[in-house]
C-alpha cells in the first residue's frame, strides 16, 4: 500500500510499504476513506524527530471502511464505516473504567513512562503505524472504531477522530460559566472547533492568532479577535475587554512550538540536529517549550479562573509563572484527550440536520495522499489560506 512516511527531520515523503494484517484477534484492518493533518503531526518535524524513524508511518486523524475482523473485534463487521479515535485504549482497564483513556493500563509505553499507545505519534507512544494511507491496522477494535451512518460526507464524522473531542474536552475542562468570557489562543483547527464549541454554548468569546485567515474564519462564527502582532501586550488587551478582570477561562490550543519564543526556540533546534543517541535523553528528560502562549493564558485568565491546556507540550524542565498562578488561585486542566469518553454525546451533535459546528467546512486543503509531502509544508508555513488538510487516499 501506499503511505506517508517520516524520513527525517523536516522530510516526509509517500512510500510503498507493506499491507497491515490481523495480528491479534481484537484488531481490525480498515480502508481509509480520509486522513486529516493534525497540528501536532508537525511537531515530528522537528521536536520529536529523534523519537522516529525513518520509514514510519505517520497519521492520527483517519476514518474508513473496514476490510477484515480479528475473531474478537466485538461487535465490528466488514463493512461498517468507521473513526479511529487517535489514542488506542482497551475500554476495560482500571484508567478506561474512569473515563481516562488516554491512560489505558493495556496500551500505556511503560518503556518511557508515557500513557497510551498513538497511531502513527512516535516510539514514545507505541511506534503504531499511522493512518495517513490507504489501510490502517486498528488494535483493540473491540471497542475504539466509532461507527457512524453510511450517509454524508466524511468530513461530517472525521473530526471524531481527535480534533472535535479535543476542543470539547477543552472548552469541559475551562469551566466556563453560562454567558462568560472564554479567550482560545491559537486558531488553528482546535481553536477554531473550541471557539465555535464555546460559543453555541452561550459564552463570549475571544480569539487569539496572527494569521489573517484564521482571525478572519473565527469572526465569521461570532469570535472576537485579537492580531497577536497588533496589540503589543496581550494580557493587558483582554484585560481591557473584560472590564480590567480578564477571562472566566483561557484555553491554550497552540502547544509546544509558540511563536514569541526566541531562546526556547534556539534550544529547540539545537537538540534537533544532534544524533539520536544524544537528543533522545534531552528530548525526553531535559526538554523546553516555547511557552509564550500558555504564558499569555495564565496572565490573561481572571483570579480564580481556569486555563484549559489542549495544546501538546513535552518539556521536562520548563519555568513557569508560579507566583503568578497562585496568587491568583488559578486552576490549571492539562492532558491529552480522552477521546471515547465524548464521542457518544458529540455523535448526537453532529447528527443534527445542521453543521452546528461548520466540520464539513473546516478543511480548507483536500489533496490525494500522493501529494501529502508538499501538504505537510505547506501546513506547517500556514500558506495558500490553509488551516486544516484533509487528505484522500
Amino acid at each position: 500500500m501506499r503511505a506517508l512516511t517520516w524520513q527525517g527531520r523536516r522530510k516526509v515523503s509517500v512510500e510503498t510499504v507493506p499491507d497491515p494484517r490481523i495480528e491479534k484477534p481484537n484488531d481490525a484492518v480498515i480502508k481509509v476513506t480520509s486522513a486529516a493533518i493534525c497540528g501536532s503531526d508537525l511537531h515530528l518535524y522537528e521536536v520529536l524527530g529523534p523519537f522516529l524513524s525513518p520509514g514510519d508511518v505517520l497519521g492520527h486523524e483517519a476514518m474508513g471502511v473496514v476490510e477484515e475482523v480479528g475473531a474478537e473485534a466485538g461487535d465490528l463487521r466488514v463493512g461498517d464505516r468507521v473513526v479511529v479515535p487517535f489514542n488506542i485504549a482497551c475500554g476495560t482497564c482500571w484508567m478506561c473504567s474512569r473515563g481516562l483513556f488516554a491512560q489505558c493500563e493495556s496500551t500505556q509505553v511503560s518503556d518511557y513512562g508515557k500513557g497510551a499507545s498513538l497511531f502513527g505519534y512516535t516510539s514514545l507512544y507505541g511506534a503504531v503505524p499511522g493512518g495517513q494511507a490507504e489501510y490502517l491496522r486498528v488494535p483493540h477494535a473491540d471497542f475504539g472504531p466509532v461507527k457512524v451512518p453510511d450517509e454524508g460526507p466524511d468530513e461530517r464524522w472525521l473530526y471524531l477522530s481527535d480534533i472535535l473531542p479535543t476542543a470539547w474536552q477543552a472548552f469541559e475542562y475551562a469551566e466556563a460559566p453560562a454567558g462568560g468570557t472564554v479567550a482560545v489562543f491559537g486558531l488553528g483547527p482546535v481553536g477554531q472547533l473550541t471557539a465555535r464549541i464555546a460559543l453555541n454554548a452561550g459564552c463570549r468569546v475571544i480569539g487569539v492568532d496572527r494569521v489573517p485567515e484564521r482571525l478572519a474564519l473565527a469572526a465569521s462564527y461570532g469570535a472576537e479577535t485579537l492580531d497577536l502582532d497588533a496589540v503589543g501586550d496581550l494580557p493587558s488587551a483582554i484585560f481591557d475587554l473584560t472590564g480590567g478582570r480578564g477571562a472566566d477561562a483561557t484555553i491554550d490550543a497552540v502547544g509546544m512550538e509558540a511563536h514569541g519564543s526566541p531562546v526556547a526556540n534556539v534550544a529547540i533546534g539545537a537538540v534537533g540536529i544532534l544524533p539520536d543517541a544524544l537528543a533522545k535523553p534531552l528530548t525526553d528528560k531535559f526538554a523546553i517549550d516555547r511557552l509564550a502562549a500558555l504564558h499569555a493564558a495564565i496572565k490573561s485568565v481572571r483570579r480564580g479562573g481556569v486555563v484549559s491546556v489542549s495544546g501538546v507540550y513535552g518539556g521536562e524542565v520548563d519555568p513557569m509563572p508560579m507566583m503568578e498562578i497562585f496568587d491568583r488561585g488559578i486552576t490549571m486542566r492539562f492532558g491529552q484527550c480522552h477521546v471515547r469518553r465524548w464521542t457518544d454525546e458529540l455523535q448526537k451533535l453532529l447528527a443534527q440536520d445542521d453543521d452546528v459546528l461548520g466540520v464539513e467546512h473546516l478543511a480548507t486543503h483536500r489533496p490525494s495522499l500522493e501529494d501529502a509531502r508538499a501538504a505537510y509544508e505547506m501546513f506547517q508555513r500556514k500558506s495558500d489560506g490553509c488551516i486544516k488538510v484533509v487528505l484522500k487516499p
